[in-house]
């Protein structure tokens, strides 16, 4: 290559399938729109750990719910003219939106908080929430089939249930029903189900949701959404995350005597940190590294935090 031509490299701008917005341009996007949601809605919703507050969700949160209703609306439009054109009734059906990433990255928080604010705009006022938890196999199918050391890895969910269920809803039926998952028993609760009865959004939530099939010839979860958000953070970020969290919660949930974890209720600090670190590195630090972060790609939107959980960047895919 000729010194010219080295040059030339140097200076083209590096090509990407995203636009990179810094913080403060997606703030500003956020200007005139009027904060939905109180202080104390905000807290509910937060989980534990996470470092939501006014401030991040009118300057992050707030534009992004506006995007997706947006986009609801935007399909919703091309439903319609689409049946039109076919002479056929409309037939449109739920805007799916998947929302992955790692164990303690803020996900469950993030879903819990789109559902709120998706909600309150008129174009989209039916938002329903649903997490992949409740396709994970029982405890007891896990222990019979070797896997109970892997759950939350692929293999330990029962993705056809799931994408039966996402083909349904995507499908257009009036009613369809999912498992339900306890964190407390740490199980599927039997005979307890989440319905979904057609609403404007359905908002799926899960580690990993933005896997490829198995082999070619079958559907993966995500042929099913309509748009799709990666939550991302520095790998050692995570892992002061879950540690901190796994304190929280003995401290809180698992001195609940009904809670699976609540043997873990009377560790010391030490005993508790140890305890997490061991569960971080060996189940859920493989897991990000094998099989959710690669799929980090496939998000139409990429939230990128920093260490104190703040959004810094946001990766959006060009249309």
């Amino acid at each position: 290559m000729s010194a010219d031509e080295q040059a030339t490299a140097t200076a083209a701008p590096a090509l990407s399938l995203y636009r990179e917005i810094d913080r403060s341009e997606w703030a500003r996007l956020a200007s005139g729109i009027a904060q939905p949601l109180s202080e104390t809605e905000i807290v509910q919703i937060r989980g534990l750990g996470d470092r939501l507050d006014m401030a991040e969700v009118r300057e992050v949160y707030v534009p992004l719910s506006r995007l997706l209703s947006l986009y609801a609306e935007s399909t919703k439009r091309l439903g319609a003219d689409e049946s039109a054109f076919l002479g056929d009734s409309d037939t449109t059906t739920p805007f799916i939106v998947g929302v992955a990433g790692s164990v303690a990255v803020g996900k469950s928080t993030i879903a819990r908080l789109l559902r709120e604010l998706t909600s309150r705009w008129p174009g989209t006022p039916r938002v329903e929430l649903v997490t992949t938890d409740g396709f994970l196999y029982s405890n007891a199918e896990l222990e019979r089939r070797g896997l109970m050391e892997r759950k939350g890895f692929p293999e330990s969910y029962d993705r056809r249930a799931l994408v039966s269920f996402l083909t349904e809803v995507k499908s257009g039926a009036a009613e369809v029903r999912a498992p339900f998952y306890s964190h407390m028993r740490y199980d599927i609760v039997p005979d307890a189900v989440v319905t979904v009865r057609r609403p404007d959004i359905v908002i799926v939530e899960g580690l990993n949701v933005l896997q490829p099939p198995p082999t070619p010839n079958d559907v993966a979860v995500s042929d099913l959404f309509d748009f799709s958000i990666y939550v991302d953070a520095a790998a050692e970020n995570i892992t002061q995350w879950y540690v901190d969290r796994f304190l929280a919660l003995r401290r809180a949930a698992f001195s609940n005597p009904n809670s699976f974890f609540n043997v873990f209720a009377h560790l010391s600090d030490d005993e508790a940190v140890e305890r997490a670190l061991h569960f971080w590195n060996t189940i859920n630090l493989p897991n990000l590294e094998e099989n959710v972060l690669p799929t980090r790609h496939r998000a139409n939107l990429v939230l990128q935090k920093s260490a104190d959980h703040t959004v810094e960047t946001v990766l959006l895919r060009k249309l």
